[in-house]
């Protein structure tokens, strides 16, 4: 594909734009990636290591993407999650404003009565890697990738662009709301839970509603949290409190739904008073840092990831629930894998959109979702209630994975993202 500055000079004297040319078939680039969001926009920049060229259209305007101002969201990455961008040429300048996650306390909780006396201690320490995991502002991460695909001369970026149709045969193609028309060797669906991609190619959904929602935001706080991540598992559902840089936490707080609503209503004092019992005081004073957001939980996933050249990415393929902090990290093990499945494709001289690589791309990645999303699914039930013998039965469970190194070990590497078929990308190498 031209440079920014030669495709510019080429449409100023009305010559049509360079289009790259494959199987006698001109498309506009390689890859169609519908939805901006931190998968389709890493998904992007992780195939343009291979030479693809990609248009990434994006339904929110770039003035949105872009925007300076802390908004309370943020995003537990682990250390898998951090090589990958570490790879893609983007955490050093992200480390900065990031949090190293150093430890992880997990136990059941009871509003005003603080933590059970059993509980899962993860120590970072233990690992020869370094941290499990970074937190990291929202603000921060999608600005990078916004500014990292304005810069590379392979990746288009149409924001405030919705699609309205869409075409598989015999190659990718999608229709705008603003009549535009734009080709592809393959369509990849990065457009959430609702992707309208996926429906626009007949993939139904699997999955049901558990009836919480989470609550978002960030808290100020009197006392340092030492980068510990705290999960409590309360009745209605669990609270994360996860270490910002500062004296600041982001918390997700997973609550029925009907008293979610009431709670979003709630003024800011009102919310901080329904808060402060569930979160302690051993941070001692709160206060609001950061807007609140609340979405509804549930598990959806797609009964497929692929179809007749398209493929689906991060929560157009998989929705679980933030009870482990995985959604984003299980997103980016899709955008990692799919890209090197094309990357290899196109060394080896494949067409990157024929059924037998996709399928390759679906075997990687169909059963490492399918367990986690059992997982996810289980555990939220398994904690999500106050029946005094589960109560106990799970407390006794997670002391002894605390106290046995083999097991704590596992399943820290898991938290990092360091367990299974790991990808190039999230091994910290570039493809």
């Amino acid at each position: 594909m031209l440079s920014r500055a030669r495709l510019h000079a080429a449409q100023g004297m009305d010559n049509p734009a360079a289009r790259p040319i494959v199987g006698g078939m001109v498309h506009d680039a390689d890859i169609l990636i519908v939805g901006g969001g931190l998968n389709g926009s890493c998904l992007a920049l992780a195939c343009a290591q291979a030479g693809l060229s990609s248009i990434v259209i994006d339904a929110l305007p770039a003035q949105k993407r872009a925007d300076v101002g802390f908004d309370g969201r943020s995003y537990a990455l682990a250390l898998a999650s951090v090589r990958m961008l570490s790879a893609l040429g983007l955490w050093d300048d992200l480390a900065p404003q990031a949090q190293p996650i150093l430890q992880i306390k997990a136990s059941d909780g009871r509003a005003g009565e603080g933590a059970a006396p059993f509980f899962l201690h993860f120590d970072s320490a233990e690992l020869e890697e370094g941290p499990m995991g970074q937190m990291l502002e929202d603000r921060y991460l999608r600005r990078a990738l916004l500014q990292a695909m304005e810069d590379h001369p392979a990746i288009t970026h149409r924001p405030d662009s919705t699609v309205i149709a869409q075409t598989t045969d015999g190659q990718a193609s999608v229709s705008l709301a603003d009549g535009t028309t734009l080709t592809g060797r393959i369509l990849v669906g990065a457009d959430g839970r609702r992707s309208a991609t996926a429906m626009r190619a007949g993939i139904k959904r699997t999955g049901w509603e558990y009836g919480q929602t989470a609550l978002v935001t960030a808290i100020a706080h009197e006392l340092p949290h030492h980068g510990i991540a705290h999960q409590f598992f309360m009745p209605p559902g669990p609270l994360a409190i996860l270490p910002l840089t500062g004296n600041r936490s982001s918390i997700v707080w997973s609550e029925r739904a009907q008293d979610a609503k009431r709670l979003m209503a709630a003024d800011d004092a009102a919310f901080l008073d329904h808060l402060r019992p569930r979160f302690g005081d051993f941070l001692g004073e709160i206060a609001l840092t950061g807007q609140r957001h609340s979405y509804p939980l549930g598990l959806s996933i797609a009964n497929a990831f692929v179809a007749e050249r398209l493929a689906l990415v991060g929560d157009a393929a998989h929705g679980i629930h933030p009870i482990a902090g995985q959604g984003l990290n299980l997103g980016l093990r899709d955008t990692a894998a799919l890209a090197e499945v094309l990357a290899d494709a196109t060394r080896r001289g494949e067409d990157i959109a024929s059924p037998l690589v996709l399928a390759r791309y679906q075997s990687w990645r169909r059963f490492d979702t399918a367990a986690l999303a059992v997982t996810t699914d289980g555990v939220n039930r398994l904690f999500s209630n106050d029946n005094p013998a589960l109560r106990a039965i799970r407390d006794i469970g997670m002391g002894a994975v605390s106290a046995i190194p083999a097991l704590r070990r596992g399943f820290m590497r898991q938290a990092a993202g360091l367990s299974g078929d790991l990808p190039r990308l999230l091994q910290g190498r570039a493809l």
